[in-house]
């Protein structure tokens, strides 16, 4: 048996190394390190809780977003207070922006370029990724970023400016969003489905999110074979078995994406349990975080709201700042997959039965997420009612607790907030990846990638194997959430 380490990755946000132990030109295990303590955590005891709003946006430039609704969402439950539907749906449409510009940005310019490298120059398909994906030079990949570019005009208009948005509020949205805005809002959101219609799928959003099984993307597929990005992609898959690759733990799990105005989602969320088929709840008290292999102080689980997190360094047995948070004992997948699964949409539920959580379904479901949002945004831009609240006030006792749940791109991600004498006595923060790339546990257990990337094929002398970039990838790695 030998010993591989590789990392740091490229193309991805944040520092990242995973240590493989190869036998018979295949992983035997893996550890994944998260090599970067930040301690966001730590900075925000002892502050005001509304401070919060400021900081935690800075945790990541990816998906600051998704960390001012977690933190506003845990104020607002510790206030209780609730937004008008202007600032549910506004804050929707911020959500949602950051979230669709990730999965373009992830399949043009993090994925998909792997496909144009030279290890697979005797594909049939190798010269349409070259010239579809290839780093800088992609023809598909450089009008993806000019797209994405265009389409973070949105953010400008209704939150000021991206990353680190400010106008998320416990109440909603400090921006009020006036008539003549929400036509030009429109304009972008159409701009985007145009590109989308054109070059991503080659066919209407509707057509794609309609898809309701392998057989009908299998038809859909065989019609044109590269025509668009979607099939391209499915053509590749299928050529290098990337249903087989990276398999996930059979646990998925989502808080639910896009709050509606009566406390649902529009993508439902809940615990999919792959053997069984079958949608449970996401039971929150039933979370705790290990930090056994963590360069972290305390070996109890705990739960977020009484965690803790105070470095080691030299703590045995730790290779990561990463803790590892298991649900009800168990290790669980969360992302864009875990959302097409909780919220029942047939094609992804049929591919994960046919094949498991893997490579190709993650992408997919990136995908197929893009087609069902867009037209949501559509809609929620229509429901605005100018000259209506936008964000209602709000007043947070001096003794509080407040938990905040939202789905960033990545997947479920949970702030909890203890507030005691006006000032957080305690603020804990467990992001998609820490659940994605969590270290083994106290039992042993390996995290969701640890074990997706046993059995990954090595070939000889790759010294960064191929398969182990796709299956990483393919989770979206966000490290420096992870160690907050």
């Amino acid at each position: 048996m030998s010993r591989l380490v590789v990392g740091p990755f490229n193309r991805v946000e944040g520092d990242l190394e995973v240590q493989l132990d190869i036998a018979d030109g295949r992983v035997a295990s893996a550890r994944v390190n998260a090599p970067m303590y930040r301690g966001f955590e730590a900075m925000l005891t002892g502050r005001e809780p509304h401070d919060a709003l400021v900081i935690v946006p800075r945790i990541c430039g990816i998906c600051s977003v998704s960390q001012s609704v977690a933190a506003a969402r845990a104020i607002a439950d510790a206030a209780g207070v609730e937004p008008p539907p202007n600032g549910v749906h506004v804050t929707n449409l911020m959500l949602a922006c950051e979230n669709l510009a990730d999965h373009l940005s992830h399949f043009y310019l993090f994925f998909m370029p792997d496909f144009a490298r030279a290890v697979y120059a005797d594909r049939p398909w190798f010269a349409a990724a070259h010239e579809r994906f290839a780093p800088l030079a992609g023809t598909h990949a450089r009008a993806a970023l000019a797209a994405r570019q265009r389409w973070f005009e949105l953010m400008g208009t209704l939150g000021g400016k991206w990353p680190h948005t400010q106008s998320i509020q416990p109440g909603g949205s400090a921006r009020a969003v006036e008539a003549a805005e929400r036509l030009r809002l429109l304009a972008r959101v159409r701009e985007l489905r145009a590109f989308l219609e054109a070059t991503t799928f080659a066919a209407p959003l509707e057509e794609v999110a309609a898809l309701d099984g392998e057989a009908a993307l299998a038809r859909w597929h065989a019609a044109d074979p590269q025509r668009g990005d979607l099939r391209l992609f499915l053509t590749i898959a299928e050529d290098l078995q990337l249903a087989t690759l990276g398999r996930g733990p059979g646990l998925a799990i989502s808080y639910g994406a896009y709050r509606q105005d009566d406390g649902s989602h529009a993508l439902p969320g809940g615990a999919w349990d792959e053997a069984a088929r079958a949608l449970g709840a996401v039971d929150l008290d039933a979370i705790r975080e290990d930090a056994t292999h963590a360069w972290l102080a305390g070996d109890v689980p705990l739960h977020p709201r009484d965690g803790h997190t105070e470095p080691r360094a030299d703590k045995p047995g730790g290779y990561t700042w990463n803790k590892a948070p298991r649900l009800a004992g168990r290790v669980a997948e969360t992302g864009a997959i875990a959302r097409q699964l909780t919220s029942g949409h047939a094609l992804i539920r049929d591919a994960v039965a046919a094949s498991g959580s893997n490579v190709r379904n993650r992408v997919l479901a990136r995908l197929l997420e893009l087609a069902r949002v867009l037209p949501m945004m559509e809609a929620w831009l229509a429901a605005l009612t100018p000259r209506e609240p936008f964000v209602h006030a709000d007043t947070l006792p001096a003794d509080a607790q407040g938990v905040g749940l939202v789905e960033a791109a990545r997947g479920a991600l949970g702030h909890w907030l203890r507030v005691r004498r006006g000032r957080i006595q305690n603020y804990q923060i467990v992001a998609p990846t820490s659940w994605n790339f969590s270290p083994r546990d106290a039992a042993g257990m390996p995290g969701a990638l640890e074990a997706a990337l046993v059995g990954a094929p090595v070939r000889e002398g790759e010294d960064t194997p191929v398969a182990v970039q796709h299956i990483v990838r393919s989770f979206d790695p966000c490290m420096v959430c992870t160690v907050h």
